[in-house]
C-alpha cells in the first residue's frame, strides 16, 4: 500500500512538577527546603530514515505522544526526563500544520529534522526560599507539551519524471534504464505508485521517477489523479512519454496535449519545468507515423525522441540528452519553510489560557495550567495563598474576574478548590 499522505497528531512531553519537600535529619533542625525540579519532557523528533520508503506506518497510528517528565524529588533531587520519540520518515516528507497549513520542515536530506520541544520541569520548593520566606510548602508545576495536528506529505526526490497516459511504455523504459523492477503488463494503471530508479550512463548517473498513469482531468483526482502529480513537482526534468504506435487506439498529438493541459491545471510550476518529448513503441510504429509525430513535436518548440524500449533503439541517444540538460539545471528544489512560527508562544498561549463561567452567584475558573498551580499549594499556609494570588493577579485571572462581576468575597471555584475573591 502507497501513502503519499498522513494526517497525525503529536505531542512533546509535559515537563515534571517540581517537589515540595523539606529537609529531614538527625541533629540538624529547621534543614529547609529541599524540593527538587521536575524532569523536562521528551521532545518529538522527525527524521529521515532511507529504509521507509512510504507514509504507510501513519494509516492506522495517528497520535504519538513523547514521555512525560518525572516530578521532583527530596534532598534537591532533579526528576528523571522523559524519553524523546523519534517519528521516522521518507526522504522527500514536507511536514505541515494542519490547520494553518504553514511548513514547518522539509525532511530531504540526512541532515534535516523537525523538533518539538518537551516541556521544562517546574521549580522546585527549594527555587522560591528567600530570607524572608524560609520554608516555602508551594513549587512550580512543569510546563505542558506541545501539541499539534501535522499533516505529512511525501514528494518524491527524482531528478527525471516520467508522465504520460497509461500503458505508453514509462515502466518499460525505466526497466530498461536502471535497476527499478516495476510490475509490467498490458493494461492501464500496472503502475499503482511512483517507482524510482538509479540511472547509470557514461560515469554519470541520476535518478528516475516513474509516475502512475495519468488521464484526462487528473488534476481534479480522475483516475490515480493528483495524488502522483505531485511527485513531479521537485523533477528538474520531465519526459513526457507517447505511445506514437497508436497501440491504444489514441491520437498521439492529443495525447501531448491532454498531458500538457493536466499539468498546467495541477500547477504553474510544473507547466514551466525543462520537458522533453519521448516517442516509445517505435518498433511498432511505421517511419510516417514517427517522422509526423517528430515534425509536431519541433513545431511546438521541444525536444523529440524516439525510442523502443523492447529493442533497445534509441535510449543511448535520450540518456545522452538528460545527461547534458541535467548538467545546466539547478539542483532538486527544497520548498521554503514558513518563517517566524514561535511554538514556544503558543505553548505560552496555551498554558495561560482559562475561562470564566458564572455559575447562579459563583464563579468558576477553568483552566489546566492553574489548576496544576493549585493542586500544589497547601492552602493553610500564608505563603502559598499569596504566591497563588501572584499568579492569578499575574495570569489574568483576577481582572478577568472583574470583569465577569465578581466581587471581594465572591466564591471562586478552582482545580477542585473553593476559596473567596480576594480584590
Amino acid at each position: 500500500m502507497f501513502v503519499d499522505v498522513a494526517k497525525i497528531s503529536v505531542k512533546s512531553g509535559d515537563g515534571g512538577n517540581g517537589a515540595v519537600s523539606f529537609h529531614r535529619e538527625k541533629y540538624i533542625a529547621n534543614g529547609g527546603p529541599d524540593g527538587g525540579d521536575g524532569g523536562k519532557g521528551g521532545s518529538v523528533i522527525f527524521k529521515m530514515d532511507r529504509k521507509v520508503s512510504t507514509l504507510s506506518n501513519f494509516r492506522f497510528k495517528k497520535r504519538y505522544v513523547a514521555e512525560s517528565g518525572e516530578g521532583g524529588k527530596s534532598n534537591r533531587s532533579f526528576g528523571k526526563s522523559g524519553k524523546d520519540l523519534v517519528i521516522k520518515v521518507p526522504k522527500g516528507t514536507l511536514i505541515k500544520d494542519a490547520s494553518t497549513g504553514d511548513l514547518l520542515a522539509d525532511i530531504s536530506s540526512e541532515g534535516d529534522f523537525f523538533t518539538l520541544r518537551g516541556g521544562k520541569g517546574g521549580f522546585g520548593n527549594s527555587h522560591f526560599a528567600t530570607s524572608v520566606r524560609q520554608a516555602p510548602r508551594f513549587a512550580k508545576p512543569g510546563e505542558c507539551g506541545l501539541e499539534l495536528e501535522l499533516q505529512l506529505e511525501l514528494k518524491l526526490l527524482a531528478d527525471v519524471g516520467l508522465v504520460g497516459f497509461p500503458n505508453v511504455g514509462k515502466s518499460t523504459l525505466i526497466s530498461r534504464v536502471s535497476e527499478a523492477k516495476p510490475k509490467i503488463a498490458n493494461y492501464h494503471f500496472t503502475t499503482l505508485s511512483p517507482v524510482l530508479g538509479v540511472v547509470r550512463h557514461k560515469d554519470h548517473s541520476f535518478v528516475m521517477a516513474d509516475i502512475p498513469g495519468l488521464i484526462e482531468n487528473a488534476h481534479q483526482g480522475s483516475g490515480l489523479g493528483d495524488t502522483f502529480l505531485r511527485h513531479v513537482e521537485r523533477c528538474r526534468l520531465l519526459l513526457h512519454v507517447v505511445d506514437i504506435s497508436c497501440s491504444e487506439g489514441r491520437n498521439p498529438e492529443n495525447d501531448f496535449f491532454v498531458i500538457k493541459k493536466e499539468l498546467e491545471k495541477f500547477s504553474d510550476k510544473l507547466a514551466k519545468k525543462p520537458f522533453f518529448v519521448v516517442g516509445s513503441k517505435c518498433d511498432l510504429a511505421s517511419e510516417e507515423q514517427i517522422k509526423n509525430f517528430k515534425t509536431f513535436v519541433e513545431n511546438n518548440g521541444l525536444k523529440f525522441f524516439p525510442i523502443s524500449s523492447a529493442v533497445n533503439f534509441g535510449i543511448g541517444n535520450l540518456l545522452d540528452a538528460i545527461i547534458n540538460q541535467l548538467s545546466a539545471l539547478s539542483p532538486i528544489e527544497r520548498f521554503l519553510i514558513t518563517e517566524n512560527i514561535d511554538f514556544e508562544q503558543q505553548r505560552k498561549l496555551k498554558e495561560r489560557r482559562f475561562e470564566i463561567i458564572k455559575c447562579g452567584e459563583s464563579y468558576e475558573v477553568k483552566s489546566i495550567w492553574l489548576a496544576k498551580v493549585v493542586s500544589m499549594l497547601d492552602f493553610e499556609d500564608r505563603e502559598s495563598l499569596l504566591y497563588l494570588r501572584k499568579v492569578l493577579e499575574l495570569s489574568g485571572v483576577n481582572s478577568a474576574l472583574k470583569r465577569a462581576g465578581a466581587l471581594p468575597g465572591s466564591t471562586i471555584k478552582l482545580g477542585g478548590f473553593i476559596f473567596e475573591f480576594l480584590e
